[in-house]
């Protein structure tokens, strides 16, 4: 048996047991005589078996010098995991650890009945294991005692933190007993969890790897340029390349998930998915299927995907650039670990190299760049596959030797072969068509101020359809090639703006590409039309066939030659104003040496008599006039005074004869014609505004024709009668 220095010795047979003959750098760690009764503030890298060095840590705390649990009863070890998919892993990890023990080790996670847990609970457990918000539900509600808590371990605390967790964290670690160990395991360390540390741990002391900052020796990481485009059909060939067991495919949000899920069954692979949305029981299946091998393809969120450790995970694709170097590592970690080899690839649009090579360099990962795997490269890896294949070597048993001597007898060695060969083929998903988007930039190609440009020498020219008359601009010309084409701006060489039209000049390497990309339709933004130019074209205005001007152009002249047209100088203009010529300018005025002359005064002049207008007599009228004054005129039409309508004449007439009285628009002021001026009320004599008493109205009720209120009710005919309203 293999003795693990400063492990409980129950947990050393579980370790043998599992086939474990060294312990990994951590675990070595934190098994140190120091950290026997300390708090521990650990950081590590992801798969770096963070899971088993805490779960040897809290051992002597939690056994003390027995190599059994006593009874079961409230928990004295409590393990905060970030998502469930972690939750339950850590507790199969600590249930095969602590197996010897007869430990009860209970889970509280979201999604899961949360009644079967409460009565878990209540039999009593040694190790609880939960996410941060379940766990608080649980202690709110009384079904969780805390009070007896020896041991509180945070795995993952930088994720919980980021998801928010914070105040769950703070609640639970409240609620607990001071005098408690704290362990916190996480894969960085920001300033967040320093200061949560220092809030709730006693003299922590602080444990780092040795390589915990330099990039994972077990991972390989490869950056792989695509068009736009070509993401999905470069990720298809990634997973035909490498073959691997298992392949997590990371994406950013659900949708994308769902579409890369459907794209990927599509084209034949076994493949489940992983995000948010899904159901505990759907989860716990996907996850089932990758271990059983049932699925080959993992596509999933980075949240759901926290924490995960797969048996046999050998590719990590990253289909949407990470947002930050944090979760790239934390990403990248789910495989390489346990010593594991594993490959990391990152797919890179072109435009998003520059920010693609910030987030390396902040992450201290050294990548190499370059094109995703070909249709002729993916071929040749398959017929090494075939070559390696142990099937091929191992030996046969007589029954086997028997039927394949039977066959080649009767088939021959080659059918027998091309059989073999289409059986393995017949499953293989075929490897797609990339566009090309030329070869990749390294470091060293880099100038000052920017990127080194193809070479151009033989560059093909094209020519847009737009020109100085449509504002055509370098400034965006060259994002709309870029984007259409698939090309890079070290794929455009010049660029030369004419009146009508456009030529552009492209890298050799890179023409076919940007072709194809535009499609046969030859058009971008649909309405700039493209065309291949044979040659260099005519900078000089015109056609491009007509020959350069080899002369100035004549000066524009306006007697005899007529070359430049008839138009004829224009006059000159008369002044706008007229101008008077002919008078002198007057001189200006002498002062005299005379005296000044006195101011005006009227004081002394007498007060002028009103004018009187008694004594004048009338003024005639104008001639035509009606002798009237103009003040009692009224306006008149142009066809004479205004007469009454002759049919209202009529309607008017009519009435006087019936003995009605005129309308009151044709009365005079004071006529009455036996009718009060004074307005009446509906009440009688009282005027308009005054109430009328309620004895002197009548209620009325509208009664429905054939209803059973109706005393007129005919009951052979219900309902034949027309509506009647009585008073």
């Amino acid at each position: 048996m293999t003795d693990f220095e400063g492990a409980h010795p129950a947990l050393s047979q579980a370790l043998t047991k599992k086939g474990y003959t060294k312990l990994t750098p951590v675990q070595e760690a934190i098994l140190a005589p120091e950290l026997r009764d300390a708090d521990a503030l650990v950081s590590a890298q992801t798969g770096s078996g963070k899971t088993v060095a805490f779960g040897l840590n809290m051992a002597p705390t939690l056994l003390g010098d027995e190599q059994i649990f006593d009874k079961a009863e409230r928990p004295l070890a409590l393990v905060i995991a970030p998502t469930r998919e972690l939750a339950l892993q850590v507790k199969r990890e600590l249930e095969w650890l602590y197996a010897s023990t007869h430990a009860h080790i209970v889970s509280c996670v979201g999604g899961m009945d949360m009644r079967t847990e409460r009565r878990d609970l209540s039999r009593g457990a040694h190790i609880v294991v939960g996410t941060p918000g379940r766990l608080r539900d649980h202690i709110e509600r009384g079904s969780l005692d805390t009070s007896g808590l020896m041991v509180a371990v945070l795995d993952e605390a930088d994720e919980m933190l980021d998801l928010g967790f914070r105040d769950d964290l703070e609640y639970i670690l409240k609620a607990s007993p001071r005098n408690r160990r704290t362990l916190m395991f996480s894969a960085t360390v920001p300033k967040s969890i320093v200061s949560l540390a220092q809030r709730y741990q006693n003299d922590a002391i602080r444990v780092k790897t040795v390589d915990e900052e330099g990039q994972h020796s077990d991972i390989s990481y490869r950056a792989l340029t695509v068009a736009p485009n070509d993401r999905e059909n470069a990720i298809v060939n990634v997973l035909r390349f490498y073959e691997a067991k298992n392949a997590l495919v990371f994406c950013s949000t659900r949708a994308t998930v769902n579409h890369m899920t459907a794209r990927f069954a599509n084209r034949g692979f076994s493949v489940v998915a992983l995000s948010g949305e899904l159901s505990q029981k759907d989860r716990t299946y996907a996850l089932q299927a990758m271990r059983t091998g049932r699925a080959r393809v993992c596509v999933a969120t980075d949240v759901a995907a926290r924490g995960l450790d797969l048996p046999n995970l050998d590719l990590v694709v990253h289909a949407d650039i990470p947002k930050n170097p944090e979760l790239l590592l934390h990403r990248s970690g789910r495989t390489g670990r346990a010593g594991r080899k594993g490959v990391c690839t990152l797919i890179v649009p072109h435009n998003a190299r520059r920010r693609t090579e910030r987030l390396l360099n902040n992450a201290g990962i050294t990548a190499e760049w370059a094109k995703p795997p070909t249709v002729e490269e993916i071929e040749a890896k398959d017929r090494e596959r075939i070559f390696a294949d142990p099937a091929l070597i191992e030996p046969l048993t007589d029954d086997e030797a028997t039927f394949v001597k039977e066959l080649l007898e009767k088939h021959g060695a080659e059918q027998v072969a091309g059989a073999f060969l289409r059986q393995r083929m017949k499953d293989q998903t075929a490897p797609e068509e990339l566009i090309d988007t030329g070869p990749p930039v390294r470091e060293h190609d880099r100038e000052r101020g920017g990127k080194k440009r193809d070479d151009f020498e033989g560059g093909v020219w094209i020519s847009l359809s737009v020109g100085r008359d449509h504002n055509a601009e370098p400034r965006w010309l060259l994002p709309t090639l870029c984007r259409a084409g698939h090309i890079t701006k070290r794929n455009i060489g010049a660029i030369r703006v004419q009146e009508r039209e456009t030529f552009v000049e492209l890298s050799p390497d890179s023409i076919d590409g940007f072709l194809e990309a535009i499609g046969p339709s030859r058009k971008m933004e649909k309405t700039i039309t493209v065309n291949r130019l044979e040659g260099e074209p005519n900078f000089h205005g015109g056609s491009r066939d007509t020959p350069p001007r080899t002369a100035p152009r004549k000066e524009k002249s306006y007697k005899s030659d007529k070359s430049f047209g008839d138009r004829k100088r224009a006059a000159p203009r008369k002044p706008h104003f007229r101008q008077i010529e002919t008078e002198p300018d007057r001189a200006p005025r002498e002062r005299t040496d005379g005296p000044d002359r006195a101011p005006h005064s009227r004081a002394d002049e007498p007060d002028r008599a009103p004018r009187a207008r008694a004594d004048e007599p009338d003024r005639a009228p104008r001639a035509g006039g009606d002798g009237q004054n103009w003040s009692d005129r009224k306006p008149k039409s142009k066809d004479g005074p205004k007469k009454p309508h002759k049919k209202k004449m009529a309607r008017e007439a009519a009435k006087r004869a019936k003995g009605n009285p005129p309308p009151r628009s044709t009365l005079k002021l004071g006529d009455n014609d036996g009718r009060d001026s004074k307005p009446k009320g509906r009440a009688g004599d009282k005027p308009y505004g005054a109430k009328p008493k309620r004895s002197g109205i009548k209620k009325t009720r509208t009664v429905r024709s054939g209803s059973f209120n109706d005393p007129n009710r005919d009951p052979s005919k219900p309902g034949t009668r027309p509506m009647k309203r009585r008073k």
